[in-house]
């Protein structure tokens, strides 16, 4: 009997160890893949204009490899997501650990978490569809395709992330800190910003961090919405806001779906956008493990 179950015990650790396995042979497919294509693309193409160039035209006479101008859109949705999500989920999180009962909280955390199931192409035609015309009636200058619809739907997007992974450092804070804050005089408000966020700070500076890599990497989403105008738009001008642009997952897609041959260095370009955005999207994540690591908080 005692053989037959270590028997099992085996099988079971040897199959959990190959899912392991399977995960890191995959990521490393992919980054070979990335880094192979890449140096073929870069044979052709200067690092220097690549990485300085002010015009994306792969497809377009005179071709120009700038990647600059899809940093910049890139950038500008995920700061306009953050501005948007960052607060909203941080504050939902506050209401669900802080104030909402329980039966209150097992209601409303799904449902906050089905945002998060929603295929991400049906928010880009939500934004397409209803949030553009209706900031359009705010803003009249705003055309068709801009970022402040693809900002405004993916802070929609990342609100869950922020809010659940903030909820669970929140919630993981111990009762005991609280009641030392009420047993001082604190209230509640003063309680949680002086106490309870500070306490729990490791794990929600991690889902801001995560929301943001999100953000990064989303694309259906911002190519319905921003459009695909590749131009090197300045974050603090206002107007630029109200603008077409591209980020670095439209470019992808757009080259991806074109004609060009799968040997030509503007189809090599598309492995060379996605070493760029996977190199931006694992620092992003590296610090949000260093961070975690550095402030995290054990009790006991």
């Amino acid at each position: 009997m005692k053989t037959a179950l270590r028997v099992k015990e085996r099988i079971a650790v040897t199959f959990l160890a190959l899912c392991a396995l399977l995960t890191l042979f995959v990521t490393f497919g992919i980054v070979i893949v990335l880094f192979a294509e890449s140096i073929t693309f870069f044979s052709h193409v200067s690092l220097v204009e690549f990485f300085t160039g002010t015009r994306w035209t792969p497809t377009i006479r005179p071709y120009s490899y700038g990647v600059l101008p899809l940093v910049a859109g890139t950038i500008m949705v995920t700061v306009g997501a953050a501005v948007i999500a960052i607060p909203a989920g941080i504050l939902s999180a506050i209401y669900l650990s802080e104030y909402a009962g329980e039966r209150t909280r097992n209601i409303l955390k799904p449902m906050l978490e089905i945002l998060a199931g929603i295929p991400t192409v049906v928010y880009g035609f939500f934004a397409f569809a209803y949030i553009t015309p209706y900031l359009k009636t705010l803003l009249p200058d705003l055309q068709a395709y801009n970022a402040v619809s693809a900002s405004v739907v993916v802070g929609i997007m990342i609100i869950p992330i922020v809010a659940s992974i903030s909820e669970d450092a929140i919630r993981g804070v111990p009762k005991s800190l609280r009641e030392a804050g009420y047993a001082l005089g604190a209230r509640k408000p003063k309680v949680i910003l002086s106490i309870v966020i500070p306490s729990a700070l490791s794990g929600i500076v991690a889902s801001f961090i995560l929301g943001i890599s999100r953000a990064i990497g989303e694309t259906m989403a911002v190519t319905i919405a921003a459009g695909r105008t590749p131009r090197l738009a300045n974050i603090l001008n206002p107007a630029d806001w109200m603008k077409s642009i591209e980020t670095m997952t439209a470019a992808m897609v757009e080259i991806g779906m074109s004609d060009v041959s799968g040997q030509s260095i503007a189809y090599k370009s598309l492995f060379a956008i996605g070493l760029t955005l996977f190199a931006m999207t694992l620092a992003l994540n590296t610090v949000s493990y260093f961070v975690k690591m550095r402030y995290r908080e054990v009790y006991r």
